[in-house]
């Protein structure tokens, strides 16, 4: 039985996704860069969202 790819991350596992430290996800979060939203005290991470940054990094870094 195949498992289901989640809908949204948390900011660890958006720290592993992009191998980046936690100050590093939270100056992306600080700078709109990459767009989340809070459910009471929990920051969350939508998959599209990361997606999206990650497109976008690369469509930047083009030659």
């Amino acid at each position: 039985m195949a498992t289901a790819v989640p809908e949204v991350l948390t900011v660890p596992e958006v720290m592993a996704a992009l191998r980046m430290s936690r100050s590093k996800v939270y100056d992306l979060i600080r700078s709109k860069k990459l767009a989340t939203f809070t459910e009471g005290r929990c920051r969350r991470i939508a998959v599209d969202s990361l997606a999206d940054y990650i497109r976008s990094k690369t469509e930047e870094n083009r030659y």
